[in-house]
């Protein structure tokens, strides 16, 4: 069964169960440590008391990592299935939250077609405009010009997406496009999604 990754349906799901079991882990260690400590010098006051407390650091970071993604919403199976079915073969990124300063946007779906980056969000507290100027400065910064569009509505969001499949492919080849010497392989769709997905809890 092939790795869940970030932008994959199911992402959030997968990773709730993954931090949590690496979250106790990283609070057992210290746990180990301070007891070990203080069965062999039967007092609190030694170096594998400090050793813990040190460890708490690093598990305190997965803690927050861990409650980070409990906070995103999955989207179902069902939604899936209905917003896959126009996607096709269109570079997509599901269930991605894009964080930003000041504000972060949860994602259902965003498609990448060449010059166009939709998507689809369903939170009410998103701001679509300030999502779109966001995501597409940060695509500039990283040179990839694109036309932002945020969609609030399923129907329009698919709407979009269905103008854009039947000659997608053609279109992409038009864009001019430099391949990256770090990634020689990766298309223009694929390295703009990779930078979304930087972005992206």
């Amino acid at each position: 069964m092939a790795k869940i990754q970030k932008g994959d349906f199911g992402y959030i799901n997968s990773q709730k169960k993954k931090r949590v079991a690496i979250t106790i882990l990283m609070f057992a260690i210290p746990v180990i440590i301070f007891l070990t400590g203080l069965y062999i010098t039967h007092t609190r006051k030694n170096m594998f008391t400090l050793v813990a407390i040190l460890g708490c650091l690093p598990a305190s970071k997965f803690a927050v990592n861990m409650i980070m993604i409990w906070l995103q919403k999955p989207i179902t199976q069902k939604q899936y299935d209905e917003i896959a079915a126009h996607v096709k073969d269109m570079t997509v990124i599901y269930e991605a939250t894009v964080s930003a300063y000041e504000k972060n946007t949860p994602f259902v779906c965003m498609v990448i077609s060449g010059l166009n980056v939709v998507g689809f969000t369903q939170s009410p507290k998103s701001d679509p405009s300030f999502a779109e100027q966001h995501i597409k400065k940060i695509l500039q910064g990283n040179g990839f010009r694109a036309n932002v569009k945020i969609f609030t509505d399923q129907k329009q969001f698919l709407r979009r997406v269905d103008e854009l499949y039947p000659d997608h492919l053609e279109k992409e080849a038009q864009v001019p496009f430099t391949p990256d010497e770090r990634y020689p392989n990766a298309t223009r769709n694929e390295l703009v999604k990779a930078v979304i997905l930087a972005i992206s809890i």
